[in-house]
């Protein structure tokens, strides 16, 4: 116990503020821009660019499906499709069509974590095409809509009243 005391005291500059432990590197304004990005519920942030489920399914089977499910039932990763129905302390499933409440924040989410093995490597027409077919799979939109900035945010997510907002207004 009195090592740990020692250690911690150790790590405290004189001026009583924590030394910082000097890891990784300083990130570029390139690697900044890449991650500086925010996308709101009304669309501001999308960029240009479109996709509809049909190309969306290709590239899910291709870049998805491993982790989630050849229909987006789960696997690894929690399940994406499902019914449109509210979740219940019986039935807490966070599938898209039964939680998520804005269509955008499916894009943002794809955008920048997905997949997981090169999060942000998906181009916008990608990431358009993957979240058309998400919608489409969980019978949100129709196969044949195209998703672009001017569409997603148009879309309306069955469970968007499912939430109390704090500081956000509808």
């Amino acid at each position: 116990m009195f090592g740990l005391v020692i250690a911690v005291a150790a790590a405290v500059a004189a001026d009583g503020y924590l030394m910082a432990p000097h890891l990784g590197k300083p990130m570029s304004a390139d690697e900044v821009s890449k991650w500086n990005k925010t996308i709101f519920p009304d669309g501001q942030g999308l960029p240009p660019g479109r996709g509809d489920a049909k190309d969306g399914r290709v590239l899910y089977a291709q870049k998805c499906a491993s982790c989630h499910g050849d229909h987006g039932e789960g696997a690894t990763a929690e399940e994406l499709v499902g019914e449109p129905k509210p979740p219940t302390p019986d039935n807490p499933s966070k599938a898209i069509g039964s939680y998520w409440p804005f269509a955008t924040t499916i894009f943002d989410f794809i955008s920048r974590s997905m997949p997981p093995s090169a999060p942000g490597s998906l181009s916008a027409d990608e990431t358009y095409a993957i979240t058309a077919y998400l919608l489409a799979a969980n019978k949100i939109i129709g196969e044949n809509d195209v998703i672009s900035a001017e569409t997603l945010p148009k879309v309306k997510m069955p469970n968007r009243n499912g939430f109390i907002w704090i500081d956000v207004k509808k």
